[in-house]
């Protein structure tokens, strides 16, 4: 996000519907959506956010999430169903991580994710979620990819890029 250049935050996305700053505000509200089930609320829509609202949602997440407890609490996912907030912080984790890679490919910079990160992500929700988040609308159609590609290429094609 810190690269992102205030031209850029119009450009388009990977994600159709998305600007890059439309990315923003959703990788941002990710942590204003934690918060609020930490706390039993409903979360606010945000816009014109910025890297550093980013980073200091992350810094509370964190902070909340270290409460005794926190993790067991239950709050509904963005497609209505009940999880707790362990599963929606694992959840966000996937979403911001593909999110990542869609911002780096708008924006022109390098897209390599980090392999621990594609790997522990991919573990957490391969094959299922991607057919889930398909059936509920937020997932688009799998891409196919070789067979013999990157760990990322897979996780990327299974949530609908074109790694």
């Amino acid at each position: 996000m810190d690269a992102v250049s205030p031209e850029q935050r119009t450009a388009a996305t990977p994600c159709s519907e998305w600007s890059v700053q439309d990315l923003i505000d959703h990788m941002t509200g990710s942590t204003d959506y934690l918060l609020a089930a930490v706390a039993g609320e409903s979360p606010s829509v945000r816009r014109g956010a910025t890297p550093d609202d980013y980073r200091a949602g992350v810094a509370a997440v964190l902070e909340a999430l270290a409460r005794p407890g926190v993790r067991d609490l239950r709050c509904a996912s963005p497609l209505g169903f009940e999880w707790s907030v362990a599963e929606a912080t694992a959840g966000t984790f996937m979403d911001n991580l593909v999110h990542t890679w869609d911002l780096a490919v708008a924006t022109g910079q390098d897209p390599t994710l980090d392999a621990e990160l594609v790997e522990a992500c991919a573990a957490m929700f391969l094959p299922d979620m991607p057919e889930r988040g398909r059936a509920g609308g937020i997932v688009g159609p799998a891409v196919a990819v070789p067979v013999d590609a990157s760990p990322q290429d897979r996780l990327l094609g299974a949530m609908g890029r074109r790694p």
